[in-house]
């Protein structure tokens, strides 16, 4: 029989667990919640792993040890003591703690972060945090999409305080437990999907390295961080799945074809040359006079610092540009640094710094520019929508993130097209859309359709029914060709109308 020794995040304890226990023991298996305890204020890391591992103890041997949230760190050192009796580790909308990271660094708002680690510093490590008291207090914390009210008010009613000992003590770790099979349950509301992860796995960023290895199997549930409340049964049987082995797996970066990021761009475009400048790659038509018009071509992400090549080098970035060459304009890939959620500030510099490059260009003419932004790169739009320069002539969209998740933290008022967009006045917008997006990125399009309409701005959706989210390189050109040549052909079309040869515009400054 199997056992699964159920570990709790941040304010909870094993209530949580209980419709998704009952599910495994009608099941057949064995099911212990654990309550993480500990005198308020007193308890910190250890405590908690000693009462893992005292839950492993009683469950016996070939254990499932599932974490939920904060529950990993706990979880992977009991785990490190008791690696003999565990037969996998199951982690439950969570990500790998990294070696030596306290909970604490995982925190995604960066704000509470730096908040918390303030009171740290203060001397205040035996204090707590107090439980959320509602759902805008738990979004913080992750996703709730898909826990019905009632449950939303019983986590509130039930919730503690976190000791910030356990947040702030850093992991020991001896390793013993590297050689457990794992799983991880993806909750695809909260941001996170299988092909996310694959991405970063073939991005080659060492960190991720691990998630392509042989005993590594994964679950996708769609629904928010908290699937024990809005989806037990479907957790269940992954769990189930899980411990029988079952799952998805990642391919290893270099490991069968191309990554998708770096397959060729199917669209015939001319071989333009890249002409660099600093962070910046320019595409010029060949044997064009000037100054031209120009499209800056925005990257997603976040991208791992150490990605190879850089965005601005990926086949789909230069065939836009290059395509943008193809009808008179100068197309340009830029770098910025949005290497992590916390970085849309850092990002948001890179890309206003290479625009002002871009527009002191002799080739360009600085009062017409347009702006394309690319996935995650959508929020890194908000300032542009809400005061547009005059230069700035139209602004794109390939399958945009339009409402950063509420747990990333960003500053407030900042990076939200979906608010943003009231400022727009008759900005053309024109938006690809994939008809196969992930669930969170199509409801935050919709909600920004519906801004649009509120405020009365320009928005031309054009639609790719059958893409995926990065379609160029998924899916087969016939599913997408003509919308992004048409979606190309409007864009740049703002860019030349009622321009004569050799006209400048009148630059402005942002």
């Amino acid at each position: 029989m199997t056992a699964f020794v159920l570990v709790p995040g941040m304010f909870t304890d094993g209530h949580v667990w209980e419709a998704t226990a009952a599910r495994l023991g009608e099941a057949g298996a064995e099911a212990h919640p654990v309550r993480l305890e500990g005198p308020p204020g007193a308890a910190d890391l250890d405590a908690h792993i000693a009462q893992v591992f005292t839950a492993i103890d009683a469950a016996g041997r070939d254990v499932v040890l599932v974490g939920h949230d904060y529950g990993m760190w706990p979880v992977l050192g009991a785990a490190d003591l008791r690696a003999d009796r565990i037969a996998r580790i199951v982690f439950v909308d969570t990500a790998m703690p990294p070696e030596g990271s306290p909970a604490l660094a995982a925190v995604p708002d960066q704000e509470l972060r730096a908040r918390l680690a303030e009171r740290a510093g203060a001397g205040e490590s035996g204090g707590v945090l107090p439980p959320p008291s509602g759902r805008a207090e738990w979004e913080r914390w992750g996703s709730t999409a898909g826990v019905s009210d009632a449950a939303l008010d019983r986590l509130t009613a039930l919730a503690r305080p976190q000791p910030l000992g356990t947040l702030l003590q850093p992991p020991r770790r001896t390793g013993a437990a590297a050689s457990v099979p794992t799983t991880g349950v993806l909750c695809t509301a909260a941001g996170v999907n299988l092909a996310l992860l694959q991405q970063l796995v073939d991005f080659g960023d060492p960190a991720m390295r691990a998630l392509a290895a042989p005993g590594v199997t994964f679950f996708e549930l769609p629904t928010g961080h908290w699937p024990m409340l809005s989806c037990p049964d479907d957790l269940a049987e992954a769990l189930l799945g899980a411990a029988a082995g079952e799952g998805r797996r990642l391919v290893a970066a270099g490991a069968g074809k191309p990554p998708a990021h770096l397959r060729p761009f199917p669209l015939a475009v001319p071989e333009v040359p890249g002409d660099r400048r600093g962070d910046v790659d320019l595409y010029v038509p060949s044997g064009a006079g000037g100054p031209l018009p120009a499209v800056v071509f925005v990257h997603g992400g976040p991208v791992p610092a150490g990605a190879r090549p850089t965005p601005r080098e990926w086949p789909t970035l230069v065939g836009y540009a290059r395509a943008a060459a193809a009808r008179g304009v100068i197309g340009v890939t830029v770098d910025h640094r949005l290497h992590d959620v916390g970085a849309y500030p850092v990002a948001a510099r890179d890309v206003a710094d290479a625009v002002e490059l871009v527009r002191s260009d002799p080739r360009v003419d600085a009062g017409r520019i347009a702006l394309w932004f690319f996935s995650g790169g959508g929020p890194l739009s908000a300032e542009w929508l809400e005061s547009p320069p005059a230069w700035l002539r139209a602004v794109g969209f390939s399958y945009p993130l339009l409402v950063p998740m509420p747990d990333w933290g960003l500053p407030k008022g900042r990076f939200r097209p979906v608010d943003a967009v009231c400022g727009a006045g008759d900005l053309p917008l024109v938006l690809l859309r994939a008809g196969r997006e992930a669930p969170a990125l199509a409801a935050g399009v919709e909600e920004f359709r519906t801004a649009v309409k509120d405020a009365g701005a320009r928005l031309e959706v054009v639609d790719v029914p059958n893409g995926r989210h990065a379609f160029e390189s998924l899916d087969p050109v016939e599913e997408w060709g003509d919308a992004v040549r048409y979606a190309l052909d409007t864009v740049t079309g703002r860019l030349t109308e009622g321009a004569a040869p050799g006209q400048t515009g009148t630059p402005a400054s942002r």
